[in-house]
């Protein structure tokens, strides 16, 4: 350390200096609270000016922008706003659901999936994406080829929301597929498969939320209100899910300032 430097840091304690033994060794624990002070003397003077962290960018997540907005939800379209006795309905319906999951999640958790279920590991996106909306979905196929002998080919149209799944799924993952899920909606349109999983998430989210789930259900529920008002159609069941979802962010998760008001 230059002496012009230490300069700047003036001792908190000044040390005069002090004789010490000519076996003084600083390597070995002191012995004295001389021996000390001069070890600290030491040790300061060896510090370098300038410390550099080394970090490994793998270890990085690779989405590290948060954009933070504290604007409200758009309101709905005229005609489709939600009264307040059908909303409070949702929230009482919404909260029956999260306390029969909790209450046997242990059950469904002991369940064995089948055998063409392989959930994704939690971090990766591109494979939750998949697993829940399917590859017609995901890759924006108007419609994939039918075969009735087949049955349901689960990977094509996407695996529901299962109670032996999501019981499975600890509280980082459902944070995880929820921003997995929300960033995907961010650019594409609202289709039921999302609808279904996200319904579930919310459910399996636990209160009080973690400032990461707060920002994402607030960011869903703008999302929401942005997209039933951009649809041309007017279609009442998808607005009607859009509403529900802004319902359950702003009045169940109290996050007063994004509910509807009542027609």
């Amino acid at each position: 350390m230059e002496p012009g430097v230490e300069e700047l840091m003036p001792r908190l304690l000044p040390v005069d200096d002090c004789d010490l033994a000519e076996d003084f060794d600083p390597t070995v624990p002191p012995r004295t609270p001389q021996e000390y002070l001069k070890r600290v003397q030491i040790e300061a003077a060896r510090c370098p000016d300038v410390v550099v962290a080394q970090i490994d960018p793998k270890k990085l997540r690779k989405k590290q922008t948060v954009n933070i907005s504290i604007s409200g939800c758009q309101p709905a379209p005229e005609g489709f706003s939600p009264t307040l006795k059908w909303q409070q309905q949702q929230v009482a319906n919404f909260s029956a659901v999260r306390q029969s999951l909790n209450k046997h999640r242990n059950h469904w958790r002991s369940q064995h999936l089948d055998s063409n279920v392989t959930m994704p590991k939690s971090e990766d996106e591109e494979g939750w994406k998949k697993f829940c909306l399917g590859e017609r979905v995901y890759s924006e196929i108007d419609a994939l080829p039918d075969n009735e002998n087949l049955g349901i080919d689960y990977m094509k149209v996407g695996f529901p929301p299962l109670l032996s799944i999501v019981s499975r799924m600890n509280q980082a993952t459902v944070t995880s597929v929820l921003e997995y899920l929300i960033s995907w909606f961010g650019e594409k349109k609202f289709t039921p498969e999302l609808g279904r999983w996200l319904y579930a998430l919310l459910a399996c989210l636990e209160k009080p939320l973690l400032p990461e789930a707060h920002s994402l259900i607030r960011q869903l529920a703008r999302r929401c209100s942005e997209v039933r008002v951009l649809e041309e159609n007017k279609n009442e069941e998808q607005i009607s899910a859009l509403n529900l979802i802004i319902c359950l962010v702003s009045r169940y998760f109290d996050q007063r300032d994004l509910a509807d008001e009542p027609p």
